[in-house]
This record gives C-alpha cells, sequence and structure tokens, in this order.
C-alpha cells in the first residue's frame, strides 16, 4: 500500500481540485503563479533536470542502449557523447517504455508508443534510424525482452486496456457488475520474429505480474493470481507452462502456493521469478510486501517441478533481497537493501535437488549460502525495470544503470563490475546543483531493534540558527528511503531547499534490516513504528541543537499518509502535518479500497473476523486528541487509498474546529501523473509549514 486508488462520487465536489474549511488560507489554484520566487525557482530547476529511463546493454557488454527525456540513445558503452539519437516515429515524437537486446546483439527491441498507438520496434546498431514495425499492438504492454533462443519477444499484455496495469494508475469509473465486467487481464504474450504474430500465452484466467522464460526458451516461471488483478498479487502463486500449443487454465502448473506452503513463507507475498540457467530451479524472491513491484525479502529456491518446499536461503541475513539475476555459472547476482543504502551480492550456494524425501523426511543434505558484496553503492540505482535492477553482459562481468543520490542528478555509469564503482559515462545534468542541504544517514536504537533514516540539512545551513523539523514517512510500510534526486514534486529535497532539516525514517516495517525487521510491525500498526520515529527525532535533535522542538512537521504518502493522520492523534509534539493519500479509519477502508488482500498478512485477519485489531490503529478513533493543522491531499480515483479516507478526516477534524484543508485532485490515481497537480501538492505543502511552523 504505497500508493493507491478508488472512484469517489462526490459530484461537482470533485470537479474543483479543492474543499476549504473556514479556517484555512485560500491557497490559489495557479500553483506557479502564486509561488514564491525561491519555490517557483526550485519547481523550474527540478523540471530541468533529464531522467533516465530503460537502459539496456548488449550481450557482449560494448553497446549501450537508453532512453533518456523519451528518446532512444544507442551508444558505445564507454563512450555515450559519441552515440546518436533514434527517431522511433514519423512523427518525431515518442514516448519509450521498454528496451531489450537480442542474445546475439544484432538487434534492439523497443516498445513506442507513437500518436497514441504502442508499436513493438526492431532496431539494429547499424540501422537504428530506421527501425522495423514488428507489431502495432491494441491494449498495454511492458515488461518486453527476447527469449533466450532470439527468435520470439516475451512481454506482459493486456488487450484492449483503458489504463496501464497496477493498483498506482487512476481507477476507472466504477460501472456495471462490480468485480466482473470491464476486467483487464494481464496476460504473457510472444511476438514470433519471423512472423511478426502476437499471441498471448498464458489464459485468461490468471493475471500475470512477472515472467520468466526457460533458458531453453520453451517454458514460462510467472506468477499470477485470478482477476482482478490489482487485488489478487497478494495471494498469487508460481507457476510454469509449457509454450506453444492450444493455451488452456489447465496448462498453468502451480509449483507453489504461498497460502498453502508450510515455513515463513506461509500467506507472504513472491516476486521476481528468475528460471536457473541449468532449468531445474526457479529463484525467486518472497516476503511481506506491500505492493507489487516495491519488491523485498528473502531469497528463495525451489525445484522448477515443485515437488518440494522451497529453500529460505537468507532467512537470518539483516538485508533486504531487492532484485535478482542469474550468472552462467549457476551463481546470482542481487541487489540488496542494507539499511537505507543499496548493495551488490553475488550468492552462491549449494542446493540439494530433492528437498524432502518420498515420505516427508527432509533429506540430510546441507544448504549453504555463500554471499560476496560486491559493492556498497553511495546512491539508488535502476535500469527502468524493478527496483534495484541493472543492465548485464551475457557473461555477467559489465554492468550499466543510473543512479542518483541527494548530491548527485540522474546519470548513467557503466563499465566492469568489480570492487571499484562504475565510471560515470554521461553528463546529462552537469548543470544540476541541488538547492537544498547535504545529506546524512542517522542510526539510532529503539525497542531492541537498529533503526535507520536520511537527515537532509536546509539549504544555506548556519548552526547559529534555529530551524524546523519535518519528519517524511514513507509509503509501504514494506519499503524503505534510500536517496535519490528529488523530481518536481511532493518529496524531502524540496522541503529541505525552503529552511527545514527533514528526517526520512525507515522504522520497523521497512526493508533494510532483515525480514523479521519488516515483519515486525504485523498487528501494530502506528505504535511501534511510530515510537521508532519519535526516537529518531530525539536522535536528531540531540546531535543538532539547531533544531527547534517547537516548530516539528509530520508528513508523507500512502502508509506516510497513514502514519501522519495517527501520530497527530497520538503526540501534540507535531505542530503542522500535511496527510497524503492517506487512511484514517481501517475498517471502513476494507469495504473501500480495490486491493482488500493485502491487509490480511498485515492485520493477520480480515476485518470481519478481527475488527478490534483494525480499530486499534484507526486514527479516527483518537480524532479528539488532534491539535495539529493538517492539510489533507488525494486522488479522486485512487483505488490504494481511497479518496473517502481522507473525507472522513477532514470531516472530523472539522467538527473539532483543527484547522484543516482537503485537496481532492481530478483523474488522479494513488500517484499522481498531471504535473500540474504534482508541483501544487509540493507549493501547497510548503505554504502549509511555512504558515505553521515559522
Amino acid at each position: 500500500m504505497s500508493l493507491s486508488r478508488f472512484l469517489l462520487s462526490v459530484g461537482a465536489a470533485v470537479i474543483a481540485p479543492m474543499l476549504l474549511t473556514a479556517q484555512s488560507p485560500a491557497p490559489s489554484t495557479n500553483a506557479s503563479a502564486a509561488a514564491p520566487s525561491a519555490i517557483a525557482a526550485l519547481l523550474k530547476q527540478l523540471s530541468q533536470s533529464k531522467r533516465v529511463g530503460d537502459i539496456a546493454l548488449s550481450p557482449d557488454g560494448h553497446t549501450l542502449a537508453m532512453e533518456v527525456a523519451g528518446n532512444l540513445v544507442i551508444a558505445p558503452t564507454n563512450q555515450p557523447s559519441a552515440g546518436h539519437s533514434v527517431t522511433l516515429c514519423a512523427t518525431g515524437h515518442s514516448q519509450v517504455s521498454s528496451l531489450s537486446w537480442s542474445p546475439d546483439g544484432t538487434k534492439l527491441a523497443v516498445l513506442a508508443n507513437c500518436n497514441d498507438a504502442t508499436e513493438v520496434l526492431l532496431a539494429t546498431p547499424e540501422a537504428a534510424n530506421k527501425p522495423r514495425v514488428l507489431a502495432t499492438l491494441h491494449g498495454f504492454a511492458k515488461s518486453l525482452e527476447f527469449a533466450p533462443d532470439g527468435r520470439t519477444l516475451g512481454m506482459l499484455y493486456v488487450a484492449g486496456a483503458t489504463r496501464p496495469s497496477g493498483a498506482l494508475a487512476a481507477m476507472k469509473p466504477p460501472s456495471g457488475e462490480i468485480g466482473v465486467e470491464g476486467l483487464e487481464v494481464q496476460r504473457v504474450a510472444t511476438l514470433d520474429l519471423a512472423t511478426g504474430a502476437l499471441r498471448e500465452q498464458t489464459a485468461e484466467g490468471l493475471h500475470v505480474y512477472e515472467f520468466s522464460f526457460s533458458r531453453d526458451s520453451r517454458q514460462l516461471a510467472f506468477v499470477a493470481a485470478a482477476p482482478p488483478g490489482e487485488n489478487n498479487w497478494w495471494i498469487a502463486k508460481l507457476y510454469t507452462e509449457t509454450l506453444g500449443g492450444a493455451q488452456t487454465a489447465g496448462e498453468a502448473r502451480i509449483v507453489l502456493d504461498p497460502n498453502t506452503v508450510e515455513g515463513p513463507l506461509h500467506g507472504l507475498q513472491i516476486a521476481v521469478p528468475r528460471w536457473s540457467p541449468d532449468g531445474s530451479k526457479i529463484a525467486f524472491i518472497g516476503g511481506l510486501m506491500s505492493d507489487q513491484g516495491a519488491t523485498g525479502g528473502d531469497l528463495y529456491l525451489a525445484p522448477a517441478d515443485g515437488s518440494s518446499t522451497p529453500i529460505n536461503f537468507t532467512e537470518h541475513a539483516t538485508t533486504t533481497v531487492q532484485w535478482l539475476q542469474w550468472l552462467p555459472d549457476e551463481k546470482l547476482i542481487a541487489t540488496e537493501v542494507d539499511g537505507g543504502s543499496e548493495r551488490i551480492d553475488e550468492l552462491q550456494f549449494t542446493f540439494a535437488p530433492s528437498f524432502k524425501a518420498p515420505g516427508g523426511t527432509r533429506v540430510g543434505v546441507t544448504n549453504r549460502l555463500t554471499d560476496r558484496v560486491i559493492q556498497k553503492l553511495p546512491y539508488a540505482i535502476g535500469d527502468g525495470r524493478l527496483a534495484g535492477s541493472f543492465a548485464l553482459s551475457s557473461d555477467g562481468k559489465v554492468a550499466a544503470w543510473s543512479a542518483s543520490n541527494y548530491a548527485v542528478a540522474p546519470e548513467v555509469y557503466a563499465g566492469p563490475l568489480g570492487d571499484a564503482l562504475l565510471p560515470q559515462v554521461t553528463h546529462l545534468n552537469a548543470d544540476q546543483k541541488p538547492a537544498w542541504g547535504r545529506s546524512e544517514s542517522i542510526n539510532w536504537r529503539n525497542d531492541d531493534f537498529a533503526v535507520q533514516g536520511w537527515l537532509l540539512y536546509p539549504a544555506n545551513y548556519d548552526p547559529a540558527k534555529k530551524y524546523g523539523l519535518i519528519v517524511m514517512v514513507h509509503g509501504g510500510p514494506s519499503s524503505a528511503m534510500t536517496p535519490r534526486w528529488p523530481r518536481a514534486g511532493f518529496g524531502a529535497a524540496p522541503l529541505a531547499a525552503s529552511g527545514y532539516f527533514v528526517l526520512e525514517p525507515n522504522p520497523r516495517g521497512s526493508y533494510g534490516q532483515g525480514e523479521a525487521f519488516t515483519q515486525a510491525n504485523r498487528r501494530d500498526f502506528g505504535y511501534g513504528d511510530l515510537r521508532d520515529v519519535l526516537a529518531g527525532v530525539d536522535a536528531v535533535e540531540k546531535k543538532i541543537p539547531a533544531i527547534d522542538d517547537k516548530r516539528l512537521g509530520v508528513t508523507g504518502w500512502s502508509y506516510g499518509g497513514f502514519m501522519t493522520m495517527f501520530s497527530v492523534t497520538q503526540t501534540h509534539r507535531f505542530r503542522a502535518a500535511v496527510a497524503g493519500a492517506g487512511i484514517s479509519d481501517w475498517l471502513s477502508y476494507y469495504g473501500e479500497n480495490s486491493i482488500d488482500q493485502w491487509m490480511t498478512p498485515f492485520f493477520g485477519n480480515t476485518v470481519y473476523k478481527d475488527p478490534a485489531i483494525y480499530a486499534k490503529s484507526s486514527a479516527i478513533n483518537y480524532i479528539q486528541n488532534v491539535t495539529t493543522p493538517t492539510l489533507v491531499v488525494v486522488g479522486d480515483r485512487d483505488g490504494e487509498c481511497p479518496a473517502p479516507q481522507s473525507f472522513e478526516f477532514w470531516h472530523a477534524l472539522k467538527a473539532y474546529q483543527v484547522p484543516t484543508t482537503l485537496v481532492v485532485y481530478p483523474d488522479e490515481g494513488h500517484g499522481f501523473v498531471n504535473p500540474d497537480h504534482q508541483r501544487d501538492v509540493l507549493e501547497r505543502s510548503i505554504r502549509w509549514f511555512n504558515q505553521y511552523l515559522q
């Protein structure tokens, strides 16, 4: 639940993007016109930084393909400045969403949106400016990749889609028989390179989230559940299926069902399936996860035939596996969250081909993992696929990724993967300098837990002056704050640029300290994690006397929005709050949201069987305690954290005459996509904190 959606029918009230109380100042709907010069300058700077999207490395590691600000660039890996932009659409305008090199390195496959039509294009390094249209798709596609034999392309495909798949996008207005009519099912589809024929391989009764080809290209491993896909990832199973022939639902074979498996994986989530080179096993990540795509947990290995229970190879680790990929020599390479930072590990293990004897007794084989840390990273990385993913040559010796932190804007880094950091190969944002102060990793202890967070200093920090501190709690809760360059919207860095210290804690429930830490706030939302947050505030104040304890604020989005709402009911330390897409009443939320399946792993039961555990963490039940002025913002088509939750909280604060404003943004889901709305949220938040903390 790091982001959300749901359509609220409130008539004309939703047409205007805000609802105001008598106590609240009336912010302008034109953020750039109303913003003070400093805020306007900051917004302009953030909008000018160039973003790097997908990155793909040729199998030999010599050629780099990357999406930069909507353009495809193909270049020598060690000299990107010698590369050239590729015109993908006849109009010259395109949106690139996926890149994949053929196994022999002769072709590059691209998903491009040309004039609102998605095309699968094939380019060659020699004639890159004349890509061939392999297929025009009538639906939503992502995760394009070559099968290992180079003859077909696989992708996740929603035929006739009306919206991007996933729970973060704005939900369709509800109509017809809910949960039955108008379902959009994401399936694995393949494209034959010789004929351009498109074939949906997996059954229409399964919504597929992620997939992996076997090394011989004859089988798929995939994570899937029955539709609706937005809701059922939390009960998804691991399947395999043979490619070719008429497809029926019965041909998908269940390798693992976390809802029935014994052991620590029972009732949890699975993600990032990866078929081993020898075809005997499937690696995946298992753990307590809040959102599909926000991956974190332990490394598991399962026999590909599903004959026995998967083995957890990182059961006692104090890090969180985020992404993984097999190497040719049957080792795995993985990105892990370590505290609030990322690192790359090489994993080698002894694996028992048969996990249990026929009678069910465990075989007497030692399963051992050797973990070698390759690099500890000073930034957050990605290649456009998943959090922490990066491009690799076929032998695993050359890597490429986009990276940034609070001090360095996004750039591409590529070269030999070893102990030394990859060299920077682009200078897209050489002119971008942070408008905020320096960042620092902070560690503290609370309730026998080691807790980490990131502290951003205010711009032009003067230790002789006093400053306010704003706590920004991340979504999830299964997630982590790692350092990265901000976008032109709601976030910590713009608040620091506006003159505040900003603490981004990773309290219990977060990734980065092992699976036990991630699970430590189950059935305890808002209590142990809030104690961790407040202990972090104490630690920062002890370290930096310039922080004024009378000028504390709190904010967050999604789970962070819930934590904001709950915090102001539990403590008066915060003098101002901004709750983005929050949850005020877990009982009513259960029946309003589009993703109720996510709640059972965290609360231990449904709301109908154990309402007390949901009521315990509902901010609305303690609303009489609130005195903190609170700005509430939400999208009107948010299905993860529906707008009624924000209405409830705002309405209750009004009843108790607490200064409050509710702003509802039209046609927005859990993750805002309209740049004007993104900037407006930031501008309003800064104004709100300035009013009550200065």
